[in-house]
């Protein structure tokens, strides 16, 4: 199969301020699959993520409001306590002397100031925004939007909905390499592959670096320019 030619499909969670990985993914299909109808998993980083804090990696999150663990991410809400402000205050504290903080704080307040509660749609609206942010284009559907049997589950519900949107490629994180088969989803018309990015290092402050923190942290140590060049050119697929 050329992929020249062909439609690339990707289909994630929604994350807060998730890594770079993550827009590279984005940017390297045609088609972005939102989950907004997956169950929220505690443990996972759909409302957490972290940042660098006095050398040190530190959790930044989003706090919900007490549900059961059973709800999907569109049936779950910020909590009522959160304050955007103060979360923005503390990262202005962290991030005081990073060189291009004024370009990223004006997102980043964005995102933070926003008052919608209902999580689905408060971390659609941020990716959307973030996207915008490092010129990535690529056209991002609900999943509950498309019309599939969505009592499937995990390779099953993956390969329905790249059936659906007419995907020629499946491309998913190198993390699921375990989760998938090539055979079956050959089988079903659809070429697998995976996205690995690479490590890009840069200066933070005078410490040790840490890789793979949220794309808060890259924004605020590197241009807009330096950043769409490693969205595009940062990986490899496999």
């Amino acid at each position: 199969m050329s992929t020249q030619t062909a439609k690339r499909v990707a289909i994630m969670q929604p994350y807060f301020f998730p890594y770079i990985g993550y827009f590279q993914l984005i940017n390297a299909v045609d088609t972005f699959i939102i989950y907004d109808n997956i169950k929220y998993t505690k443990r996972g980083w759909i409302n957490r993520n972290r940042i660098l804090r006095n050398g040190a990696d530190t959790p930044f999150s989003l706090p919900l409001k007490k549900a059961s663990d059973a709800l999907d991410v569109f049936e779950r809400e910020v909590s009522p306590d959160f304050d955007g402000k103060k979360q923005l205050n503390l990262l202005l504290e962290i991030y005081r002397k990073a060189p291009h903080r004024e370009a990223a704080m004006a997102l980043i307040e964005d995102v933070l100031m926003e008052s919608e509660r209902n999580l689905f749609t408060f971390l659609h609206g941020s990716i959307k925004k973030i996207c915008q942010f490092l010129g990535i284009s690529t056209n991002i559907i609900v999943s509950s939007t498309i019309d599939i049997d969505h009592s499937l589950q995990s390779q099953d519900k993956v390969i329905a909905l790249c059936r659906s949107v007419d995907a020629d490629v499946y491309i998913n994180p190198i993390g699921g390499m375990q989760l998938y088969s090539r055979d079956i989803f050959a089988e079903a018309g659809v070429e697998l592959k995976f996205l690995r990015s690479r490590l890009i290092e840069y200066p933070q402050f005078n410490a040790p670096f840490i890789p793979w923190l949220s794309i808060i942290d890259l924004m605020m140590f590197n241009s807009a320019e330096e950043l769409r060049k490693q969205i595009s050119q940062g990986y490899e697929l496999i």
